[in-house]
Order: C-alpha cells, then structure tokens, then sequence
C-alpha cells in the first residue's frame, strides 16, 4: 500500500500521538482518532497505526513494551515514512493526548513547526 499520492491534496492531516508504553501501542485510540476526523469531513489523512497495521503488523494484545527490533522495525524506518509524508503533504497535524511525551511525535511536531502547520487536538 503505497502512502504517497499522484497529486498535492489541498488539505491534508498527520496523527501524531504517544505508541511505546501504551496497550496495543495505543492503536485503538489513533484508529479511534481517524475516525473522528473523516466525522469531520477530513479526506487525506496519514494515520500512522494504520499504516503500520496495513503493512502486517500484528498490534492486538501486544503490551506497548516490546522493542522495535523484535518486529524487524526501527525508529529511523518508522520516521521515514512519516517524515516523509508531513514533509510531501500535511497541511495540518492533528495532535492526540500525551504526544509531548512521546520521542517520535515530539519529532513529527518540531518538523510540522517548521513547516509552519496547522494544529487540531483530537
């Protein structure tokens, strides 16, 4: 499933959000999230968990604790396509609660910064 698009959407939203440490790694709540943006009438929408999920990762009953590298994952694969796709397309980021704490969204926030994106809080 490819992430990137033929065309530069006119409006485009991220879901940036705590994983590690969290049930499931927190899939349930991004899904959730995702859900109330297209309520919202949002169309291009990367949600991270479901990018994960469509590219074979098993997230039901995992603690939040496992390591990366027991799933063959690492943090700088993960960032790259979520950079990526802020960088290409997001025109908003849609920010869920504890994104402050986490290591990967406080790094998908310093780069909407700079790319001077818009914010929403689901």
């Amino acid at each position: 499933m490819s992430i990137f698009y033929d065309h530069k959407p006119d409006k485009a939203i991220y879901i940036a959000g705590p994983m590690t440490g969290y049930p499931e790694f927190n899939f349930p709540t991004f899904f959730a999230a995702e859900e109330v943006l297209r309520g919202y009438g949002w169309e291009y929408i990367f949600n991270p968990a479901r990018f994960d999920e469509n590219n074979g990762f098993e997230w039901q009953g995992l603690t939040g604790q496992e390591s990366l590298s027991t799933f063959g994952m690492s943090m700088r694969e993960l960032l790259e396509h979520d950079l990526t796709w802020i960088c290409r397309y997001a025109t908003h980021m849609a920010l869920l609660s504890g994104w402050e704490n986490s290591r990967g969204a406080r790094v998908e926030f310093a780069l909407s910064e700079a790319l001077g994106l818009e914010y929403v809080f689901v």
